[in-house]
């Protein structure tokens, strides 16, 4: 099942047209599945095409009515018929497509509902998501994919605090240490934007465990170094400590050969927007978050303040970059 979720994060890349925010961390999180999260992550999560977002009723049941679609698909879709029949105030019907989605991948819906919905929610209307969301808990309570995906709607109207409490009732129902590494980045996200620095760097390190890959490691070092440096700790040491002989050639490694003083800003900019890799996960935007983590390191609030506003422009709402640009501006 976990080769078909793959499969379901190809096919969810094409149908909402994968940003590279997302292809960046997962961030938050390497999702549920590191392969999965691969597209839904920290530059931010997918970007919704407007001719999926604002699609008819009419026209999902089109899709839905083949008989030639597979499991993944039909929940896909099914996920998204959901969302759009709550917006119109259907909460019955959507009740019944996440039953249905249910009984179609029965160990799996949660997942794929928990990668749709944020994206549906920064694309078009959050309190939607949040309800179509309420409904899948109502199918699978404390499911912690659920959890983390009404946290992550939560945290891009910046209500960090609710995000905050639902990610600690997860990672009470997370059950499998993968899990409890995917609620630990998210915590560590909310506890990053509420200014918890402290919390937010033992978070971020506590995700580290049981990664075997630096391309696994790498960004959940960079928002511990952010953490780091924000708590006044020695982001440095424990990031040089961490990276160790990689040749941080790989986006978004130039990040941390950046901030261990190894390579100018400007160095890094140029590679946010000529590396392929960084161009596909709009590289630019963390270039400019973590260009500001560093002027903060520095004392210069000038230069943070205008790289965390050009983080702002950059990076899409979805994105845990945006939300930590916002929240930085707030306190400088």
């Amino acid at each position: 099942m976990r080769l078909t979720l793959v499969r379901a994060a190809g096919a969810l890349a094409v149908l909402l047209t994968v940003q590279a925010a997302a292809l960046a961390q997962r961030n938050a999180v390497d999702s549920w599945d590191s392969s999965v999260r691969e597209f839904n992550s920290s530059a931010g999560t997918p970007a919704i095409p407007a001719e999926t977002r604002n699609a008819t009723l009419d026209g999902l049941n089109k899709i839905l009515s083949a008989s030639q679609l597979s499991p993944v698909d039909r929940t896909l879709y099914l996920g998204i018929r959901a969302y759009q029949l709550s917006r119109v105030g259907r909460e019955a019907d959507s009740q019944k497509d996440i039953a249905e989605m249910a009984k179609v991948l029965p160990a799996d819906w949660p997942i794929l509902t928990a990668l749709t919905l944020p994206a549906l929610a920064g694309s078009g209307d959050r309190a939607a998501a949040l309800r179509t969301l309420d409904n899948a808990l109502l199918r699978k309570p404390g499911d912690p994919s659920l959890l983390v995906a009404q946290a992550q709607v939560y945290m891009q109207i910046a209500d960090f605090q609710r995000a905050l409490g639902l990610l600690d009732t997860a990672y009470g129902t997370a059950s499998t240490p993968r899990d409890r590494q995917t609620v630990s980045f998210q915590h560590g996200i909310a506890s990053f934007n509420l200014g918890n620095y402290s919390q937010a760097a033992d978070d971020f390190d506590a995700t580290l465990a049981g990664r075997t890959t630096f391309r696994s490691k790498i960004w959940p070092l960079l928002w511990r170094y952010a953490a780091q440096i924000r708590a006044k700790r020695d982001g440095r040491a424990a990031l040089a400590r961490d990276v160790g002989a990689e040749s941080l050639n790989e986006w978004p490694s130039p990040i941390a050969r950046f901030l261990l003083g190894k390579s100018p800003a400007g160095e890094l900019e140029v590679a946010a927007e000529s590396d392929e890799a960084a161009k596909r996960s709009n590289g630019k935007c963390a270039a400019a978050f973590f260009i500001g983590i560093d002027a903060v390191r520095r004392g210069d609030k000038q230069r943070a303040r205008e790289q965390f506003q050009l983080a702002q422009a950059r990076c899409p709402t979805v994105s845990e970059l945006n939300w930590a640009a916002a929240s930085e501006l707030k306190r400088l």
